[in-house]
């Protein structure tokens, strides 16, 4: 172990990726190499870890925009009303995942006290991981994000239930896990998913998309309605705006239309009066369209200033 160097590890992850083993694969094979080398740095074996931030080497180079694949507002629509009426527990977690763009840890560790109902907005404190793990959101930021009315009813109904639910099964007190099993247990991704949200696809004849893409619905659905990408990075997290315009840039709709129609080919300081002023009739809206008729108010300044 003394002897591998980081070329080695580098030539590792090289070849896993040419076998055409995907990065999560690569990542999963390096972890226990690299906590080894951590151990043989604190017996005093060694003085680095050559498998030490190794991600770079496996971060896609790609085009973001492929990593992408939203549900379509017909999808949507039929996959909620899939997963209400075949998994009701788990409809307003999914619900809440296409209203908020929550990533399935942050949802997974929402606490009943970080809603708001009455100004309508989710404290994002924290991601809770399978082995309950828990951890500042992905950007290390508390976040809020809107509630839209649909949502707030909906957890609203979902904490009645659980009241009701509580008293049932004799649990004392409802949950602290907004979202949570039939034994008031937080929510392990991969059983989640093994258990519910690959069901719902199989049921309702839909193309199988990854649970992130809930995320990157509610980001494409927000710009294609015409919300500016600052309010998307915003309700997101991310820590720049160029990574919500290098990802879903090229879904707002019309921008680039618009951009290339304000082009008229003209200087402005070489046209007349007369042709600034249709120009801007033209540019500003048909509502202008009529002051083409009316006298220029300049020459008529004089009359106006005299005494008599």
């Amino acid at each position: 172990m003394t002897a591998v160097t980081r070329d080695d590890i580098r030539g590792l992850v090289t070849d896993l990726l040419a076998q055409g083993r995907s990065r999560s694969l690569v990542r999963n094979v390096i972890a226990p190499v690299r906590q080894t080398f951590n151990q043989l740095i604190e017996d005093g074996a060694i003085a680095t870890n050559p498998a030490a931030k190794i991600g770079r080497f496996l971060r896609d180079a790609g085009d973001p925009r492929s990593r992408i694949d939203p549900f379509s507002v017909e999808e949507e629509a039929h996959f909620l009303d899939v997963a209400q009426g075949h998994f009701p527990r788990h409809y307003p977690m999914l619900l809440c995942a296409l209203r908020t763009g929550l990533r399935f840890g942050e949802l997974a560790g929402l606490l009943w006290g970080d809603l708001d109902f009455q100004r309508r907005f989710i404290e994002v404190r924290r991601s809770l991981h399978d082995g309950g793990r828990v951890e500042l959101p992905k950007n290390k930021k508390i976040r809020r994000v809107d509630m839209s009315r649909q949502l707030a009813e909906e957890l609203q109904r979902l904490k009645a239930a659980r009241a009701k639910e509580a008293l049932a099964k004799g649990w004392g007190q409802i949950p602290e896990w907004i979202f949570c099993n039939e034994d008031g247990k937080p929510l392990w991704r991969s059983d989640f998913e093994r258990r519910v949200f690959h069901k719902i696809f199989s049921k309702a004849g839909l193309r199988r998309i990854r649970f992130h893409d809930l995320r990157h619905t509610f980001a494409s659905r927000l710009l294609q309605n015409g919300e500016s990408p600052a309010y998307v990075k915003g309700q997101m997290g991310h820590h720049s705006i160029k990574v919500t315009v290098d990802i879903y840039g090229h879904l707002v709709p019309g921008s680039n239309r618009e951009a290339v129609d304000r082009l008229t080919g003209r200087n402005p300081r070489a046209t007349s009066g007369a042709d600034q002023i249709e120009d801007r009739a033209v540019t500003i809206g048909e509502g202008l369209v009529e002051l083409r008729g009316f006298e220029p108010l300049t020459p008529r300044l004089p009359a106006l200033c005299s005494p008599s």
